[in-house]
């Protein structure tokens, strides 16, 4: 019963995509891949505009806790923007995915969608995985088991014990979590540059949260506050932008540089 309790609390999919890709407007590829596991997923792949400077750039979009892809045409629009070429994807159990979520298969399905950027001819440098709150979790553990060019933590948790104590003081969550999604614990050994963007007005994970991941990822990095709050983080999407902008030129100056697993 604690282990329903806790997975319920943690993952909220959607099996029913609310939008298709192609309301944005632009080519996509619609796009069917497997996990180590043989777990069959889905994403979206948006290639950048022509010409664009940043076309060999590309984000892998690990999403939250809830919904599936089709609730981040929003996210999408405004990567998009920045001239880089944009993959999500579901985790097993939301939208079209197979399988049922939990934090290891959370963490294959986002290796099995880097491997798809790889396969498309993205080197590991050039991918950046951006992480929306639960997702920061996934695309922190990426960063320890794939190459990467940079890490996005957006409006992410310290640790899944830190936030359940907080949503649930009654309960001795410490003492009863399995799930971890440790961010604080992986940062120190992730050696890519990292972007923390959080809002002071998120009423679900607090400012603190971000102020904590910040505090120990390590150089280069850089922290963005946003305006809104937890589940609307665009609400100043011109704010947003310039901060994946500015994020995505330090990224650039540092691409030559080694990264690490």
């Amino acid at each position: 019963m604690l282990r329903w309790f806790e997975h319920s609390q943690v993952y909220h999919p959607d099996r029913n995509l609310l939008a298709s890709a192609a309301q944005l407007g632009r080519p996509f590829e619609d796009v069917y891949f497997k996990a180590k596991d043989g777990t069959v997923l889905n994403g979206w792949f948006f290639p950048a505009n022509g010409g664009s400077p940043r076309a060999h750039w590309a984000v892998l979009f690990c999403h939250g806790n809830a919904g599936n892809i089709s609730y981040r045409l929003d996210f999408t629009q405004a990567l998009l923007e920045t001239g880089v070429s944009i993959f999500l994807f579901d985790y097993r159990g939301y939208g079209l995915s197979k399988g049922r979520p939990g934090e290891e298969g959370t963490y294959l399905d986002a290796q099995a969608a880097h491997h798809w950027l790889e396969q498309k001819g993205y080197t590991g440098s050039s991918i950046v995985a951006f992480g929306e709150s639960l997702g920061g979790g996934v695309a922190s553990e990426l960063a320890l088991r794939e190459r990467l060019g940079g890490l996005v933590l957006q409006s992410t948790f310290s640790s899944i014990p830190d936030i359940g104590a907080e949503l649930f003081p009654w309960l001795p969550v410490r003492w009863i979590n399995t799930i971890k999604y440790d961010t604080c614990a992986k940062l120190p050994r992730i050696h890519v540059p990292v972007l923390v963007m959080h809002g002071r007005g998120d009423e679900l994970i607090g400012f603190h949260h971000g102020e904590k991941i910040f505090a120990v990822a390590n150089q280069p990095k850089m922290f963005w506050e946003l305006k809104g709050d937890h589940n609307e983080p665009l609400d100043d999407k011109k704010g947003f932008i310039e901060g994946i902008e500015r994020f995505l030129t330090m990224t650039e100056a540092n691409s030559e540089t080694p990264t690490s697993r």
